[in-house]
């Protein structure tokens, strides 16, 4: 089912930035300088404070150029098209924006004047939940090459407003050491500052050239934050519109993910609250769910908690590839964990070896309890209350040949055993982990780019490794659960961070060795000039 709404003023405001940015372009698909006339003066320094530098010897097509000084004079602009983009509210928990973001980055593609634009109702999904709608686009330029775009619309809630330096809607430019300039907000990394690099850069190659160097397909879920569940529906229930595509732009491989909520009632266990909570003061004599609950879960993990106790979790998990192995250990020799720690609000990691570390973080296991409730969940004061049900939620992080569904039943199996049938499982979602290599010609290509711009990278090899960190839908690709198997690769420049935490902050003005936003437009443009074979030959090892 295709929507239809018309747009509303926030998303007109939002395409109207864009077109500014922009401004007119001749018969020859030049832009013109109306954009700087009427830009806003935020007074953005294209290179910040950087120390990193392009390698202009290595840019041989003129066209960009002409795209570089183009983001240079509008980046003013482009900041402003990521604020509007972080004040539209898109949090797929609870539903706010989501259809208003939708419509949102359809008007994104219309005006990047792809043909066809649609947002799609997905209806149910395989584990039972409504999908949020996703956003497909279909750009025909012409080209030689058909590149799929991943993007994710939705946004993880606000849970901890009163930490935040800025409103997480606002879009604040603030001061930020080493940086002179990050942009705070909800999605601000995670991953409107990186989608809106994209759109930026895009919209800047038509300003200049009327034109992109490659065909797109653009696919947007709002259901990534919750395991992805509509797109799911989405590219399985429509492969055909993704026929031609030659690679995909994204992470590369991924991790897999299972999530899960579990729930202990009085009702399944027949013993406590049966219908509803009752007065606390009744603990002295009637059983307690929630006790019951936390017993059970004490069981699942060791004492600290970094260690999964369901028999034959680790079973099935296969050695690191040499790629892999060969990473980690190169990069352990200069890793911080001491600045790493910091950077990421934590007071120190479960290992103080790098290597162990990054071998943990990157590609390592675990079971985390993301949230729990029942009963009297309001901050401060009292209010004795015994809890008729208490849930948890709880995402299992895999790596091959470990399976979602495989981890579920062996969950099952083991409360069982302990004497908890009545605890219930509820499937979430799950998300597999995918292997790809990235010696293809998306992969050699964004490798020549990153050289170009002096960007740390994987090497090229036909070793397939998942990604080093995170998971994302890219089994999806990778001929799982559809046919669709094409090459996935793609390189980034600038930074971010806190994504789903308090001031989660998109790097506006880069320093040292991090590129800014500008920056970031700019590898964009060029990665896409390179896989089009647009800009000279591409020679990396």
């Amino acid at each position: 089912m295709i929507s239809n709404k018309s747009l509303g003023l926030p998303i007109l405001m939002g395409l109207i930035a864009l077109t500014s940015a922009c401004g007119k372009q001749d018969a020859a698909g030049n832009g013109s300088t109306q954009a700087a006339v009427s830009a806003p003066k935020l007074g953005i320094r294209p290179y910040g404070d950087e120390t990193i530098k392009l390698d202009k010897s290595q840019v041989h097509n003129p066209e960009l150029t002409k795209i570089y000084d183009y983001i240079d004079k509008n980046i003013d602009q482009h900041v402003v098209n990521l604020q509007k983009w972080i004040q539209q509210p898109s949090i797929s928990n609870t539903g706010e924006g989501i259809q208003e973001s939708a419509e949102m980055v359809k008007g994104f593609f219309d005006q990047l004047g792809c043909q066809k634009t649609q947002v799609y109702d997905v209806g149910k999904t395989k584990w039972g939940q409504q999908g949020n709608p996703v956003v497909y686009a279909n750009c025909n330029e012409g080209a030689k090459k058909t590149l799929v775009i991943y993007w994710m619309y939705d946004t993880m809630p606000v849970t901890q407003p009163d930490l935040w330096k800025a409103p997480p809607f606002e879009g604040r430019l603030v001061e930020q050491a080493p940086y002179k300039k990050v942009l705070i907000g909800r999605g601000a990394t995670n991953s409107k500052g990186p989608q809106m690099v994209m759109l930026n850069a895009l919209m800047s190659m038509k300003a200049v050239t009327g034109k992109l160097p490659v065909n797109l397909i653009v696919v947007a879920e709002g259901d990534e934050e919750r395991m992805s569940m509509g797109y799911n529906k989405f590219v399985t229930t429509h492969p055909e519109l993704f026929k031609g595509a030659d690679a995909m732009w994204g992470g590369g491989g991924s991790e897999g993910c299972v999530f899960v909520e579990l729930t202990t009632s009085g009702a399944k266990w027949g013993r406590g609250p049966t219908y509803s909570d009752i007065h606390g003061g009744n603990k002295r004599s009637v059983d307690s769910p929630a006790w019951r609950h936390i017993q059970m879960l004490s069981k699942l993990v060791s004492p600290d908690g970094n260690t999964v106790l369901i028999p034959g979790f680790y079973d099935n998990i296969v050695p690191l590839t040499p790629t892999e192995e060969a990473q980690l250990r190169a990069q352990a020799k200069t890793y911080d964990l001491k600045k790493a720690a910091e950077n990421l609000g934590v007071a120190r990691f479960i290992s103080d070896d790098p290597y162990q570390h990054l071998k943990m973080a990157r590609m390592g296991t675990s079971m985390n309890t993301d949230g729990i409730w029942g009963g009297n969940m309001f901050p401060g004061g009292s209010g004795a209350i015994l809890p008729n049900k208490i849930t948890s939620k709880h995402n299992f992080r895999y790596v091959p040949n470990m399976s979602g569904p495989d981890i579920v039943a062996k969950l099952r199996k083991y409360l069982d055993k302990l004497g908890y049938q009545d605890v219930e499982i509820n499937v979430v979602g799950d998300v597999p982990w995918a292997r790809r290599t990235n010696n293809n010609e998306l992969g050699r290509s964004n490798a020549h780019t990153a050289d170009m711009f002096s960007i740390s990278r994987q090497p090229i090899s036909e070793d397939p490794s998942i990604m080093l960190g995170g998971y994302w839908p890219a089994y999806l690709f990778s001929g799982i659960e559809t046919k669709i198997d094409i090459p996935i690769s793609g390189v980034r420049a600038g930074a971010g961070g806190n994504a789903h935490a308090a001031n989660e902050f998109f790097v506006i003005e880069g320093a040292g060795k991090t590129y800014g936003m500008a920056g970031a437009e700019k590898v964009f443009a060029t990665a896409l000039y390179n896989y089009a074979g647009f800009n000279g030959p591409i020679n990396v090892k």
